[in-house]
């Protein structure tokens, strides 16, 4: 098998991958390879922000992950979809950009991912966004306000959120701001700003840059102790590559684990459990998996929201003639519209809830397609910032192509269950407010309003669910005792090799991850580039 030789070999084109794509190729010296098991972003859904409810579901953009019955969610599995396509997670998210809070950051340093501090990362921020309403910044990152674009109805929750003694601020992002306001989105011209969009297809413009899409990465290879390439599968042939100076995987939370176990390196029990000769024995691969788990409630509403328009047919093709001629209107806004950190009691020393509050109601059905109710309704929803509780990925087998076994452990700490709590109150406490009292018919649940504590934890057993944000299971930290990466992203005890994603994250980040990913992967690129010399 003829191998052909780049200097950097980046697995995966997505949030973290299409940043590694640009920055590494950017002077020209090297030759960059990127592979990506998914096919094109170029497709219709993809672009229309609104399209997220539509790729949700869809095999042929997503990995379609589930996880192993969660006991604490009454045993349910959840299904945990993954981008399989160029940008990744990107390109079927919800666009909403936050950042995180500060102490995010300086928790990653001190867990040993020592120059990952808020100052450092706020730099890093600053120079990779352009924001929409703040003239003079030039970063690849485009960062939208679209709030002269919201639904009506979402002056509501604006209102509603400061009756309840939450602030309202102009900018979630902004260096300690507190409370609630209109999201941030990755939009660009009406249209999904991608990390593809921002970063891999400038880099393809270079010639030292080279893309192969559908490509499976099956595994790493060795030179001794040091992994100098790797092998994939496309269109049903094995072909490899050699990587001159450094292989990244940058394939996301459950695929980068994934890979390193299917390469021998991880817990030395589970691989040989699974006929995998051990070529690192690396214990923490896999573990200290964190996601977000939210629960949400429905109301149904005494004035119109988006269910006006997109739950009829009449509704959507107006929307849609409007955003054909003027790329504006509300399927150029994305889902999430209103929202913040926020704490749940006065001696929280930080906020520690983020809350989500979308002007529609819907059901999902059993295939995942999400169906707006006709009349109209609205939703909010909140989340734990930072839960403690933290599961594993590990392989399911020695063959690439079996999905590997998530288990997400969910409310395994009591600390965790008494915020499922909080967050609850919060949703009711925004309920009652006389803003929301006075445009609601109804509460989809009819019990929701007199519920004591172990119904609010019984009920979030019932309907929480994922916020699709798995990080941390290759994560940074002091050693291999305690983690799979130093503070340069290298592999503990593996030359040549790094991991540059969502699971290098010591610790989850507050609120939602695709900017903290793209923000790690410009500092990774770096790195990179000064190890190279």
């Amino acid at each position: 098998m003829t191998a052909q030789e780049f200097d950097f070999v980046i697995v995966g084109a997505g949030s973290a991958g299409c940043v590694l794509a640009d920055q590494l190729s950017a002077s020209g010296k090297h030759r960059v390879l990127v592979l990506e098991a998914g096919g094109s972003d170029r497709q219709f859904w993809i672009k229309i922000p609104v399209g997220y409810a539509v790729n949700y579901a869809k095999p042929a953009l997503n990995w379609g992950y589930h996880t192993d019955t969660d006991r604490a969610l009454n045993g349910r599995t959840s299904y945990w979809p993954r981008g399989k396509v160029i940008g990744g997670s990107s390109s079927i998210n919800a666009m909403a950009y936050v950042r995180g809070q500060a102490h995010d950051f300086d928790d990653w340093a001190a867990a040993g991912a020592s120059g990952w501090g808020w100052d450092a990362v706020r730099d890093t921020y600053d120079g990779m966004e352009t924001l929409s309403d703040a003239p003079g910044q030039g970063g690849p990152v485009w960062v939208q306000n679209l709030s002269d674009q919201m639904n009506p109805f979402s002056h509501n929750f604006l209102t509603a959120a400061q009756q309840a003694g939450f602030a309202n601020v102009n900018d979630m992002n902004a260096p300690g701001a507190e409370g609630v306001s209109f999201y941030r989105s990755n939009v660009r011209c009406g249209m999904r700003w991608s990390s593809a969009d921002a970063f891999l297809r400038p880099a393809l413009r270079r010639r030292n840059v080279t893309l192969i899409s559908r490509a499976h990465v099956t595994r790493l290879e060795f030179s001794g102790s040091r992994v100098d390439g790797l092998t994939y599968s496309r269109g049903g042939k094995t072909f490899r590559v050699v990587a001159r100076k450094e292989v990244i995987l940058s394939a996301g939370a459950i695929n980068s684990p994934q890979l390193l176990q299917l390469s021998g390196i991880g817990p030395a029990a589970l691989l040989q459990s699974r006929g995998i000769a051990v070529r690192h024995d690396l214990p923490q691969v896999g573990q200290g998996l964190q996601d977000h788990l939210a629960v949400s409630y429905q109301f149904r509403a005494s004035q119109k929201t988006l269910n006006n328009i997109l739950g009829h047919p009449l509704g959507r093709l107006a929307a849609g003639v409007r955003y054909v001629l003027t790329r504006r209107g509300p399927l150029a806004v994305p889902v999430n519209q209103v929202g913040g950190f926020v704490r749940s009691e006065p001696g929280r020393d930080a906020p520690d809830i983020q809350l989500f509050c979308n002007p529609a109601s819907y059901e999902v059905t059993p295939a995942g397609e999400v169906v707006i109710d006709r009349d109209p309704g609205f939703l909010l929803s909140a989340q734990q910032c930072r839960p403690t509780s933290r599961g594993s990925v590990q392989i399911a087998s020695d063959d690439y192509r079996d999905a590997p076994q998530i288990q997400a452990n969910s409310l395994s700490t009591n600390e965790d269950c008494d915020a499922a709590v909080r967050a609850s109150h919060i949703i009711r406490d925004l309920s009652r407010t006389p803003a929301l009292q006075a445009v609601t018919a109804a509460s989809k649940l009819a019990a929701f309003d007199s519920m004591d504590d172990d119904a609010l934890l019984s009920e979030f057993r019932n309907r929480a669910g994922t916020v699709y944000h798995p990080t941390c299971t290759c994560r940074m930290g002091h050693s291999a005792a305690d983690s799979v990466l130093n503070a340069r992203l290298q592999v503990h005890g593996v030359a040549g090799l790094r991991v540059a994603d969502a699971s290098a994250f010591p610790n989850i980040t507050s609120g939602n991850t695709n900017a903290p990913t793209m923000m790690l992967a410009m500092r990774a690129a770096a790195m990179i580039l000064q190890d190279a010399g």
